[in-house]
């Protein structure tokens, strides 16, 4: 390994002492802030403690506003609240809920004395530990003080407000938000129920959902989470059973409705989603955790069979663009150079660089950044090292390098990314070479490395039209000519490869009684009403078979080996003759779901300013993403391997691996004070991690090999789904929930 594979990169929060100095001499109001998730500590983090109470799984884990107490919820139906100083249980609370605790808060202004919890018995039950006279027990079974059943699916999420002790709001399957006020009403009817008439529906997503940015909302959205701006209480953020993460105003929304009247989903103020997949029209693909940043300034999505995004909520030209429907092409492969108007031939703006007060040192460790990502271009090896000194570059040292370096690092990162070839790494590898051509239009390293993106994406007729550009931006007899001719040929064998499958008619399917993926069944919208309007208003008019034969071994709830189905599936359609466009309200009223499509506006969404990737997030829909720290200037995710992961927020770069878990990490959250962090998955403890200062940089656990344990869970991201039984599969075949045509034998 040379000098420059052996470079110490710096973070941005730079060392303790410089902060420590820097209070002294200057003052620094907020060095609590800065030092308590300082990158010194974040690497150091080990684990601590591991606090058993629990009989199943942990879903859900939050902490008190003054970190004093962690609330814990779990498949065990109970509620467990641990003291923060002596890593203690101080209750087990039995909740009552007949299904697993999804989501407990606890309940802010209240002296920490009421907690609330969401099950997926889609109940809301709320608890006061002030009704307990003398001596509190450790063991308490206690009859809530409210209870809500107007759900009428699981519900999976829940948020409360900062300074407001009366209100609670609950994010449920049955998409709909609703909002729980202590002050009228403390229980109400089950869902379906001939009296139910509470008004407390927020937010009316059952017509909401859409597959691309281009579609009308006209499926039911089922809800995963949901999140309160901590700085701008009015902003709610909800996401689920689409790639779209919408943000509303509370101050906009009409007036709290009952779930009998079926309204039009409301108009979003802002929706985030990457460019990359706003089109993408995966069934499978879905929202598993949204979140604001401490500050309100970001946002976090966390996606299931991808990675997770960080957006800006009020973006700028630098950082991430907003676009539409109509812009989703155009902005993902803009024409080559001769094509491209002239008026769009300037390079982009930048604010010059003050070469008198530059910074040499960073400029020389800049090229030593360059030095080791054009090594592992060049040999094939450490092509994560590479990508990651090229992001140092590019997103750290923005005032230190000029238009000419940040060409050179785009393209080096999109030549890198085009070799890693990890989920979605083509789309990222077009973004910078976007970005390289708006500097400079008439690269040809951009336009080539263009064309091999798009033949990674079968777009053949386009890669080969990049390449002739590519060509002619060379100067006559270039040694450079040989690799567009290398790969023209590649582009002639691609179409030779697709003519005779063509020929061969394997890509052609029978339209009667064909069969469909797996994923396009197990992971269409089932949320609203009855199975007939579940069956109805989803994505396919196809009536249903299912062959099924399996035998189930041990936990259903667990995503290991041991819990998986093991048989065999086998789903039939049959093209259904009547294409009616109705479905059945709640109410058993037939009526039709015309649309105005003439009405309709495209949808504006914002496109991601940074992405994550190392972690695996397919088998659970409650894995979290969550900043950590005050400042918020980490993020960190757990994965379906029992690994969790931080990454440094600016750059992407991965900081810390940690094994927390036997099979899968769902929840992450940092205490709002200290650098401590609780983690919970499928294991029946929670995990407490603190700095050590005998703890290893990087890894924590007994895995050493970071990459090969990176490299298999992307394997894991781009496996076939119709090979993987996801749980939320396996959930609906214990609770008997498929829609009606399903027909299954088990053997």
């Amino acid at each position: 390994m040379d000098e420059a594979e052996k470079l110490r990169w710096p973070f941005s929060d730079g060392s303790v002492t410089d902060l420590l100095d820097a209070r002294s001499l200057h003052g620094s109001p907020d060095i609590k802030k800065k030092v308590q998730f300082h990158s010194s500590l974040v690497q150091k983090l080990a684990l601590e403690k591991e606090m058993e109470g629990h009989a199943g799984c942990v879903n859900a884990i939050a902490w008190n506003s003054s970190g004093s107490l962690l609330v814990s919820g779990s498949d065990d139906t109970r509620i467990n609240i641990w003291n923060y100083n002596n890593r203690e249980l101080v209750h087990d609370i039995d909740t009552g809920h007949s299904a697993n605790i999804f989501c407990t808060k606890f309940v802010p202004e209240t002296c920490d004395e009421v907690v609330v919890s969401g099950a997926g018995d889609a109940e809301v039950r709320v608890f006061n530990m002030s009704r307990l006279s003398g001596r509190r027990p450790r063991e308490i079974s206690m009859e809530p003080t409210a209870v809500y059943q107007c759900h009428s699916r699981r519900v999976k999420k829940l948020a409360v407000e900062v300074g407001n002790p009366n209100v609670v709001w609950s994010a449920s399957e049955d998409g709909t938000l609703r909002q729980h006020d202590f002050r009228e009403c403390s229980s109400c009817p089950r869902a379906g129920s001939a009296n139910q008439e509470c008004r407390n529906v927020l937010l009316d997503l059952r017509c909401g959902a859409k597959k691309s940015l281009a579609d009308l909302p006209k499926h039911p959205l089922a809800l995963k989470s949901c999140d309160i701006s901590s700085v701008c209480p009015h902003q709610i953020l909800v996401g689920g059973s689409d790639a779209f993460a919408r943000l509303y105003d509370r101050r906009m929304l009409p007036p709290l409705s009952s779930c009998q009247t079926k309204r039009k989903p409301p108009t979003c103020v802002k929706m985030f989603c990457p460019l990359h997949l706003a089109d993408s029209k995966k069934t499978y693909l879905h929202l598993t955790h949204v979140a604001f940043s401490p500050n309100g300034k970001e946002v976090l999505l966390s996606y299931s069979g991808e990675h997770v995004y960080l957006f800006d909520v009020d973006p700028d030209n630098m950082s991430s663009v907003r676009y539409t429907a109509d812009y989703v092409r155009e902005q993902l492969f803009v024409p080559p150079f001769h094509k491209v108007p002239t008026k769009e031939h300037a390079k982009e703006k930048k604010p010059s660089v003050n070469t008198t007060s530059r910074n040499l040192s960073r400029v020389d460790m800049c090229k030593k950044f360059m030095q080791v990502a054009a090594r592992s271009l060049e040999t094939s090896k450490n092509l994560m090292r590479g990508i990651e000194a090229c992001s140092e570059v590019l997103e750290s040292m923005k005032p230190d390098i000029d238009d000419d370096m940040r060409h050179e690092f785009l393209c080096t990162r999109a030549a890198l990314y085009l070799k890693r070839k990890w989920k979605n790494d083509v789309y990222m590898a077009i973004r910078d070479c976007n970005r390289a051509r708006k500097i400079d239009a008439t690269s040809y390293q951009a336009h080539l490395h263009m064309a091999e993106a798009l033949l990674q994406l079968g777009r053949l007729k386009e890669a080969s039209e990049y390449a002739e550009v590519a060509n002619s931006l060379l100067p006559p007899h270039c040694q450079l000519s040989e690799q567009v001719d290398d790969f023209k040929q590649r582009v002639a064998s691609a179409e030779l490869e697709k003519n005779r499958t063509d020929q061969n008619g394997n890509s052609k399917a029978d339209t009667n009684g064909k069969l469909r993926s797996l994923s396009d069944i197990l992971f269409r919208p089932d949320v609203g009403g009855s199975s007939q309007e579940g069956r109805e208003d989803s994505d396919y008019d196809d009536e249903m078979e299912l062959d099924y034969e399996t035998s189930v071994s041990g936990d259903e709830s667990r995503e290991n080996d041991q819990g998986v189905f093991r048989g065999s599936l086998s789903f039939r359609f049959h093209q259904r003759e009547d294409q009616t466009n109705e479905h059945t309200d709640e109410n058993g009223l037939i009526e039709s779901a015309q649309t105005d499509d003439s009405a309709f506006q495209s949808d504006v969404a914002i496109d991601m300013k940074q992405r994550y990737v190392a972690h695996c997030n397919v088998g659970t829909d409650i894995k979290q993403a969550s900043f950590l720290g005050e400042q918020g200037e980490f993020i960190a995710s757990g994965s379906d391997d029992g690994r969790w992961f931080i990454w440094e927020k600016r750059t992407g770069r991965l900081i810390k691996m940690l094994a927390g878990d036997g099979a899968v990490v769902n929840c992450i959250q940092s205490h709002p004070f200290d650098c401590a962090v609780a983690t919970s998955g499928i294991d029946n403890t929670i995990k407490l991690w603190t700095p050590d200062a005998n703890a290893t940089s990087m890894v924590a656990g007994p895995e050493l090999d970071v990459l090969s344990a990176i490299e298999n869970n992307q394997r894991k991201l781009c496996r076939n789904r119709q090979i993987v039984l996801p749980f939320e599969f396996l959930e609906r075949f214990r609770m008997h929930e498929f829609s009606e045509g399903f027909e299954c034998a088990q053997s």
